[in-house]
């Protein structure tokens, strides 16, 4: 049983950092897909950055590209996700998910919800 837990939202200025974490535990498949989404109040959950945990390709919505770094760290059967995130703007205020999976490899996969078959409980993230 796959289980992803987050840590690391909180409140913010703008213009400062947030380093978000999701660590994953025993995950099926031997190489897959870490997604960070987030979803805003009444808005519909948007893909935020991706990583691959076997060559460590990455993908970020435009918006976030140049302010944040999303990485990962493999260790035995643990993998953990980052989402560091510079520069923050009132903008980024959402709940951020992390989601595991193994998106189709159609152009922008990555960033469709339907794409990702686990996901954690979520964390805040508040710019002001």
């Amino acid at each position: 049983h796959v289980q992803l837990v987050e840590s690391g939202g909180g409140s913010v200025q703008a213009g400062g950092s947030l380093r978000l974490s999701c660590a994953a535990s025993r995950y099926t498949y031997a190489g897959y897909c870490m997604a960070w989404f987030r979803q805003a109040p009444g808005k519909g959950r948007e893909g935020v950055a991706s990583i691959w945990t076997t060559d460590g390709r990455t993908n970020y919505v435009p918006s976030v590209k140049d302010r944040f770094t999303v990485s990962r760290d493999n260790a035995g059967n643990t993998h953990t996700l980052y989402l560091q995130m510079n520069s923050l703007m009132v903008e980024d205020t959402a709940m951020y998910y992390c989601a595991a999976g193994n998106p189709s490899l159609y152009p922008d996969s990555w960033k469709v919800p339907r794409e990702y078959d686990v996901w954690g409980q979520g964390t805040q993230v508040t710019v002001s």
